[in-house]
């Protein structure tokens, strides 16, 4: 499996981390406690299983073009009832426009996942991945209640097979 994935300005990717380490000291499911180097706030714009010929560079001039891009989270919710909890992002026109360019590219790719079609793509970052929405309250609570804003910075792709990840444009000052 590849990804397409935006990460996050310093700002944003704090308060994303902050909400994380809030969760877990209330005992809480949490990406907190995910280790892998690989784990940080992120947008996950489309999976396939394999880039079509040209996509990667492709993928990199559309970041290049359209990053940094302001977003502003918005409220604490469970996927599904019983799934990831995550922080909505308010859908600009610049984000819908932007995640229908990466589909473009990623046209006839095997393995699209639907979730993230447009259409049915709901934009987020996670915060826990097993959440029960029985206790999204709490979440909320502990999470906080702030709307912080920030910007989308950079693109990067995850290799579910090595389990790395690899730059897609943008720039991602986090070093």
């Amino acid at each position: 499996m590849r990804t397409v994935e935006l990460v996050c300005s310093a700002g944003l990717e704090g308060a994303v981390r902050g909400a994380w380490e809030r969760l877990a000291a209330a005992g809480l499911p949490s990406l907190a406690r995910n280790a892998h180097p690989t784990n940080r706030p992120h947008l996950t714009l489309a999976a396939v299983d394999e880039f079509p010929p040209g996509a990667r560079g492709r993928l990199t001039e559309l970041f290049d073009a359209a990053l940094p891009l302001p977003v502003r989270l918005d409220r604490i919710a469970v996927l599904d009832g019983s799934a990831p909890l995550v922080w909505l992002l308010q859908p600009s026109p610049e984000l819908t426009a932007l995640h229908a360019a990466v589909w473009d590219v990623l046209a006839g790719a095997p393995g699209q996942r639907p979730w993230h079609a447009p259409g049915h793509w709901r934009p987020h970052l996670s915060l826990a991945l097993r959440f029960r929405d029985a206790d999204r309250r709490l979440a909320r609570a502990v999470a906080g209640a702030e709307r912080p804003d920030g910007a989308l910075v950079a693109g990067r792709s995850y290799d579910g097979e090595s389990r790395t990840v690899g730059p897609l444009g943008g720039t991602d000052h986090r070093g």
